[in-house]
C-alpha cells in the first residue's frame, strides 16, 4: 500500500480527492458503504492511525451525507419523519457506545460486524422488494427498536451504518428502496455528529486531508444521488447487497488472521 509521504504531494492530492469523490458517489448512490470505504482509504492508502482514521471518517461521512440528502429531498425521495425519529433515538445511542469499543479486541468486533453484513446482502438479495407506492406499516416502535440498534453500531465501530440502515429502512421500516436510500443519508448524518462528538479527546487529525476528501466527495454525492434516478430500484438493491457482501468478505480477510 502506498503511504502519504512516500509520494509527491501533488499525487498524494489526486488520490485524497479520487478516493473522497469515490466514497461521496457510494454514499450518493447507495445510501452507505462511505465509512467502510474511508476507514480503509485512511489507514491504509492515507497513512492515518486506526483510532484518527474513525473520527476523520464519521466528520467525512458526515459532511458528505448531508450534500447527498439535500439533493434527494428537492427529487422527493426523501421520508423526514422517519428520518428524524430514527436517528434522534440513534445519535443517543451512537454517543453512548462511542467508548464501549474500547472494552472489546476489534479485530473480534470486525469479524462478527462482517458476518453480520453477508447475513443483511443475502436477506437483501433473497427477500421481494417492497413495491414504490408502499408505505410504513410496520408502526414507530420498529423504527425506534431499529434506530437504537443501528446507532449503537454506530458508535461501537465507528461507522456511519448506511449498510445497515438502508437494509434495516427497507425491511423492518417498509420503505420504497429509493426513499430508503434518501432518508438514510439524513440518519447517517446524525450519527456520525454523534459518534463524532463521542471520540473527540483522541488522536488529532490532519484537517487537510479531511477537507480534500469532502471537497471531493461532495461533488460523487450529488453524481450518486442524481444517478438514483437513472437506476432501477431493484437493480439498486442488488447491486447494494453484492457490494455488502464484497465489503464483509474483505473485513474478514483482513481480520480472521489477525485473532
Amino acid at each position: 500500500f502506498v503511504v502519504q509521504g512516500e509520494i509527491p504531494v501533488i499525487e498524494q492530492i489526486l488520490i485524497d480527492l479520487l478516493l473522497g469523490f469515490g466514497i461521496g458517489l457510494s454514499l450518493g448512490l447507495l445510501g452507505g458503504g462511505g465509512s467502510i470505504l474511508t476507514v480503509p482509504a485512511l489507514v491504509y492508502i492515507v497513512g492515518f492511525s486506526p483510532q484518527a482514521a474513525v473520527t476523520a471518517s464519521l466528520l467525512i461521512v458526515g459532511i458528505n451525507s448531508v450534500m447527498g440528502a439535500l439533493t434527494h429531498r428537492v427529487q422527493g425521495t426523501l421520508n423526514w419523519r422517519v428520518a428524524l425519529l430514527f436517528g434522534g433515538v440513534g445519535m443517543g445511542a451512537a454517543y453512548l457506545a462511542a467508548g464501549w469499543s474500547k472494552l472489546f479486541p476489534p479485530n473480534v468486533l470486525m469479524v462478527l460486524f462482517a458476518l453480520l453484513m453477508v447475513a443483511v446482502g443475502l436477506f437483501l438479495i433473497l427477500k421481494p422488494q417492497p413495491k414504490e407506492g408502499d408505505t410504513i406499516g410496520r408502526g414507530w416502535p420498529v423504527t425506534i427498536a431499529s434506530g437504537l440498534s443501528v446507532g449503537l453500531l454506530t458508535g461501537l465501530l465507528g461507522v456511519g451504518g448506511g449498510f445497515l440502515i438502508v437494509p434495516a429502512l427497507v425491511m423492518f421500516v417498509g420503505l420504497p428502496m429509493r426513499q430508503a436510500v434518501g432518508t438514510s443519508l439524513v440518519v447517517i448524518a446524525m450519527n456520525s455528529l454523534a459518534g463524532f462528538l463521542g471520540h473527540l479527546g483522541g488522536p488529532s487529525i490532519d484537517l487537510q486531508v479531511v477537507a480534500l476528501f469532502v471537497t471531493s466527495g461532495l461533488g460523487g454525492a450529488l453524481v450518486g444521488a442524481r444517478l438514483t434516478r437513472i437506476i432501477q430500484p431493484q437493480q439498486l438493491r442488488r447491486a447494494f447487497a453484492f457490494f455488502v457482501i464484497v465489503l464483509a468478505v474483505f473485513l474478514l480477510a483482513d481480520n480472521i488472521p489477525q485473532l
